[in-house]
């Protein structure tokens, strides 16, 4: 296994507008960043994701974009962002942002010169095709629920394709201008000293354009765009031009959102792959149908949960590097999804950390996570900030949810629950903003949940995580934490799950119980040096038979040492 940076690194992923606001305006800003770098650093941190935070409309969360180059007033300017650079570098941290090329924003010069003059070149930036029989080219659903296809104002039988929102016009990857335009833009920002990018929605960039009418999946008549934009053939041929003109001329790290088939996971991950790593979606998304709509139950288990874990990792190992995430932007809070309402404590909190940390891969930590940040309950659908989850809800109505029913799937899984402002004391607006209002409401228990109660507190989560990225990056346990193969457990108590990392002689054993209820499990009794646990170590007997706690994790080691 080759050794590399990113492969040893921990990242965090922060969501500007909702993590440090510096002038009191109730949005984050990029001077809030550079002011919280400390305690990145001493968390652990040496890598963070920026969620974008170029010029836009925000219609999408800065995910419609309307200038590549210049950053949106209401986070900054390009100065701030350049000083931002220097300082995390002076700590040893390295920057991501991300990179947003499958569309751009309505506003953006390209697509207003499209729409301006037909005529123009700036018109094949874009995909335009006219209408059929009176209707749209066909019943695509975009991701966000609508017709996926949008009249051309003022003009006739005219439209053009949008995968996400109206706002957010495809781009053209079959015009090599286009292409130039986009690796000329990277390129730009790499030179800047970026360390590389998250890449949104990459497998989207090429179109199987069909007309017509197709069979719908869904009460309105529509059917999933997805079947004709996702990784479809001849995709492979951009991403390694993207690839060899933009990202490996600088060494960054590039870590893609693509849900990429097991049987080509090695274009992309590979020694000579596409990207350094991609997400996993088979466990974050377990709770969504594949319809996607997630106002409907999947009814996922934790047998399946195993399960897909298991999978991905042996599939990743074999074929490259992966990235490891249980929140985002785009998910509700890990602990709500995976864990009871009556079980959420720090003890099962702390148990998701382990499961989570230890993996193979690299970790990326959602702002807010190694607090335990938790769904916030809004009061009213006009509180949600989020264009996807008042999408959801008017499905939800229309499959013939009732009121009640719609509104609480939307507390369950808006990606709101996880915008809310980072929640740093237990001062007014959770220390994030003096401002009489913020843009999105602070959580209510931010009084109990906060950076500065936990900091001071050596049993808080906080801590607990800044022990798992210690093992990580710090520890005589490093190298077989990082490098070591996963190496699954079948045990034959289904309640837990238990893996092994193993790296030439020195091996780890991670268990889990995932269940309310203590669970008797066999460990290998050469696992004789205790690690860490969510549980104090006498609790940890080394017998034939091993009893897990409710919902305790424990990591033990084949080999003496101490932790630096």
């Amino acid at each position: 296994m080759k050794k590399q940076w990113w492969k040893e690194s921990v990242v965090y992923q922060i969501y500007p507008k909702s993590f440090m606001d510096s002038d009191n305006d109730g949005m984050g800003d990029i001077r809030g960043i550079i002011n919280k770098l400390d305690y990145l650093k001493e968390l652990g941190i040496n890598i963070i994701w920026i969620c974008p935070i170029y010029k836009s409309p925000m219609d999408d969360g800065g995910y419609d974009i309307s200038d590549y180059y210049t950053i949106d007033e209401m986070f900054g300017d390009n100065a701030d962002f350049e000083e931002l650079l220097e300082k995390a570098q002076a700590l040893g941290i390295k920057v991501l942002m991300d990179l947003v090329v499958n569309h751009t924003s309505d506003e953006h010069d390209w697509f207003e010169k499209a729409l301006k003059d037909p005529s123009s070149k700036y018109r094949d930036y874009y995909i335009f095709r006219e209408g059929v029989a009176g209707q749209a080219p066909n019943n695509w659903r975009s991701y966000f629920g609508d017709s996926a296809w949008e009249p051309v104002p003022g003009e006739e039988n005219m439209y053009y394709l949008h995968a996400f929102t109206k706002k957010q016009p495809d781009l053209n990857w079959e015009n090599q201008e286009v292409r130039e335009e986009i690796y000329n833009m990277i390129n730009y920002w790499l030179e800047k000293g970026l360390g590389g990018f998250r890449i949104d929605a990459i497998l989207n960039i090429k179109k199987r354009i069909e007309m017509g009418h197709f069979t719908p999946d869904g009460e309105d008549g529509l059917t999933f765009i997805g079947h004709w934009i996702l990784n479809q053939p001849g995709i492979e041929t951009w991403l390694k031009e993207l690839n060899e003109r933009t990202f490996k001329l600088y060494n960054s790290v590039t870590v893609a959102e693509a849900a990429v088939p097991n049987e080509r996971l090695k274009e992309y991950i590979g020694p000579e792959g596409f990207f350094s790593m991609v997400f996993d979606f088979s466990y974050t998304d377990i709770d969504v149908p594949e319809t996607g709509e997630w106002f409907k139950s999947s009814n996922w288990t934790w047998d399946q949960m195993r399960e897909n874990i298991f999978i991905n990792q042996l599939v990743t190992q074999d074929n490259g590097w992966g990235a490891l995430y249980l929140e985002n932007h785009d998910q509700p809070r890990s602990i709500n999804k995976y864990i009871p309402e009556k079980d959420i404590n720090d003890t099962s909190k702390k148990m998701l950390a382990t499961l989570f940390m230890m993996l193979r891969g690299t970790p990326f930590i959602y702002q807010g996570q190694e607090l335990g940040m938790t769904n916030i309950k809004m009061e009213t659908l006009e509180d949600y900030d989020d264009i996807a989850t008042h999408d959801q809800y008017h499905r939800a109505i229309l499959a013939g949810f009732t009121d009640e029913e719609a509104f609480s799937a939307v507390n369950r899984r808006s990606r709101d629950n996880s915008r809310t402002p980072m929640q740093w004391d237990d001062s007014k607006n959770s220390g994030f903003s003096l401002a009489e209002k913020t843009w999105l409401k602070v959580n209510p228990n931010y009084t109990e949940i906060n950076a500065g109660k936990e900091k001071n507190n050596p049993l808080s989560l906080l801590n607990y995580y800044k022990q798992l990225i210690e093992l990580r990056k710090d520890s005589i346990y490093k190298d077989v934490i990082v490098y070591g193969r996963f190496v699954p457990i079948k045990e034959a108590n289904t309640n837990v799950i238990i893996y092994e990392r193993i790296l030439d002689n020195k091996r780890i054993l991670v268990a889990i119980n995932f269940t309310d209820e203590k669970q008797a499990v066999s460990l290998d009794p050469d696992y004789n040096k205790f690690v860490i646990g969510n549980y104090t170590q006498s609790n940890i007997i080394m017998e034939e038979i091993h009893y897990l706690q409710p919902y305790e994790s424990v990591i033990l080691a084949n080999y003496e040492g101490e932790l630096k």
